[in-house]
């Protein structure tokens, strides 16, 4: 307190400049500290309205990352700038981020004691293994999402009740434009066939976001053999060169086959022989049967094929015929690429056909391009003759108004300021004024002064300045067609 007094004393004991300059001093210091508290305050705002979870989180600080978007990273959601949160929600929301959370294994089953019943136990660890299948099947290529659904297998509670083998249901969400081939749905399958126990990759349905039930016979999509062999001819030969058409028959039924094969060790399998013996002296009869099986090697097979596996592909290539090309040539390698199969009945068609030349196709190479933007810039370039057009056609007609109402608002100033001046002085100042603005002027003006400036006039100019003063438009705007004429 003392040093406060005694810093005050010192300050009144200085000259009124110094006390000023000492004010200056601390207003810019305050300034200064304000403004450095302002500048180093955080004014981000959260993100998200809810927390994230750690894979979230993580999820989208990549995706800002990625886009080069400064934030603040938290422990459960991120900060932004207050004016970008609004576009970065929409964007994130564009592409699918952040996942919904799916609990794993280690978070599903943290919270498991002694206590825990038995029904409950399993059911946990089952969502907890569809989630951890689940996360690992959204890194796929063109997955956007999935979801897993786990049955697991069921011996009956009677025992006539029939025994239920595991099965499982994936359910993808895919990426705008993408699509999952044969290869690629087998190995989902595998996948979640691979992580439950007891569970076939035959039992194992894949659908897609739409319901439909994606095709796992790896290598046979149609579309797939479609765009192989298309994209393998038109490299050969050129583009617009061959047309390729796959249609698939699905088996439409499943197939089970069993199949037992013996086969012996060495000779015959097994033999049987037989000694019948009869003395009629000693009146004796023996008969003896032998049987020998030396072993052999049993083989047996089970094969089960689903319902939509292929049953027959056909495969058509339509080749120009005026390009003169090998068809021996292009059927061989066709029938490598689509994977044709002999033993079940597929077939392979390579024909020569003429070609539409009249169908609308895209321009050569050497088309000209100037045309085309010409072309393109009609509707602009009509749309600005007509703007000129237009423009030249008033412009003199409104020149002509504007100069007239300025012309207006000068003769009114000019007679207001007239009033009281002689007639022979006011017919000076109105020499070589054109008729309609002494006509503005004069009107203006007293009644007798008015009448006195008109007999100064001669007839055919008095004429004109009476028509005039006779019309209704005493502000000198003249009609349409005086402007029409004008123009002319």
């Amino acid at each position: 307190m003392a040093l406060a007094v005694a810093a005050v004393e010192r300050v009144r004991a200085l000259s009124p400049r110094a006390r000023l300059a000492w004010v200056v001093a601390l207003f810019l210091l305050a300034a200064s500290g304000v403004a450095a508290f302002v500048a180093a305050r955080d004014v981000r705002v959260v993100l998200f309205a809810t927390p994230l979870h750690a894979d979230q989180l993580a999820e989208v600080e990549a995706h800002l990352a990625a886009w080069s978007i400064p934030y603040a990273a938290g422990s459960d959601n991120v900060r932004v700038d207050p004016g970008r949160r609004s576009g970065l929600l929409l964007r994130l929301a564009l592409a699918g981020v952040p996942h919904p959370h799916l609990a794993g294994s280690d978070e599903a089953l943290a919270h498991v004691g002694a206590l825990t019943p038995q029904t409950v136990l399993e059911a946990q660890t089952r969502d907890a293994l569809a989630a951890d299948l689940a996360l690992g099947l959204r890194g796929l290529d063109g997955v956007a999402d999935v979801r897993v659904v786990i049955a697991p297998s069921s011996g009956g509670v009677y025992a006539d009740d029939a025994h239920r083998d595991a099965s499982a249901s994936v359910r993808i969400a895919l990426a705008s434009g993408a699509r999952l081939g044969g290869r690629t749905v087998a190995g989902i399958k595998a996948f979640v066939a691979g992580g439950v126990p007891g569970l076939e990759p035959a039992r194992v349905t894949v659908v897609d976001d739409r319901g439909f039930a994606l095709d796992g016979d790896a290598g046979d999509d149609p579309s797939d053999v479609q765009v192989a062999l298309q994209s393998a001819l038109d490299a050969a030969f050129g583009a617009k060169t061959t047309i390729v058409r796959v249609h698939r028959e699905p088996l439409g039924e499943r197939r089970e086959v069993h199949d037992v094969r013996r086969g012996a060790l060495g000779g015959t399998i097994a033999r049987s022989t037989s000694d019948e013996r009869y003395a009629s002296g000693a009146k004796h009869y023996s008969k003896q049967n032998g049987t020998e099986d030396r072993g052999s090697d049993t083989r047996e097979e089970r094969r089960s094929v689903a319902p939509d596996a292929t049953a027959r592909l056909s495969v058509a290539v339509f080749v120009d015929a005026s390009r003169g090309l090998a068809l021996d040539k292009i059927r061989e390698l066709a029938a490598a690429t689509a994977g044709i199969r002999s033993d079940r009945g597929d077939e392979l068609r390579v024909e020569a056909v003429a070609f539409d030349e009249g169908a609308p196709h895209a321009p050569a190479p050497g088309a000209p391009a100037w045309l085309l933007a010409a072309l393109s810039a009609l509707p602009q370039l009509a749309t600005a003759a007509a703007v000129v057009a237009i423009s030249a056609f008033v412009a003199r007609p409104c020149a002509a108004v504007a100069m007239r109402m300025l012309e207006t608002a000068s003769a009114r100033s000019t007679a207001r300021s007239a009033t009281g001046i002689p007639p022979a002085r006011m017919r000076g100042v109105l020499d070589g004024e054109p008729p309609h603005v002494a006509a503005a002027i004069i009107s203006a003006l007293p009644t007798a002064t008015a009448a006195a400036v008109l007999e100064l006039y001669p007839p055919d100019e008095r004429a004109a300045i009476v028509r005039r003063l006779a019309r209704a438009n005493a502000n000198l705007v003249p009609p349409a067609e005086e402007l029409l004429r004008a123009r002319g």
